[in-house]
């Protein structure tokens, strides 16, 4: 198993950041913790297969998930999500 950067198939670093509109948006490492910061307990989720990052916000992909999760990437790393997308581009424009 890796822990490399990965993006969505299908998609370019060079896509990604035209349609989000962040032209230094990076994919980061999946070795964090996410957790669900809409719930009042803020439950870890499960381990994320993709976490790209825009400016202090990241859309996060989790193992045996289609959706992405949005949330605040926090100095330590981890990612507190609070918004849920069934669609990348979506996502991607709800930046």
């Amino acid at each position: 198993m890796t822990d490399a950067p990965l993006l969505p198939t299908g998609w370019t670093l060079q896509r990604i950041r035209d349609v989000s509109g962040d032209h230094e948006a990076i994919p980061l490492h999946t070795n964090r913790t996410v957790t669900w910061s809409a719930a009042p307990e803020a439950p870890e989720l499960a381990r994320p297969t993709i976490v790209l990052g825009f400016h202090g916000l990241c859309l996060v992909q989790l193992v045996d998930d289609t959706d992405w999760y949005m949330g605040t990437l926090n100095d330590d790393g981890s990612v507190d999500c609070w918004a849920t997308y069934g669609d990348f581009y979506q996502a991607l424009r709800g930046l």
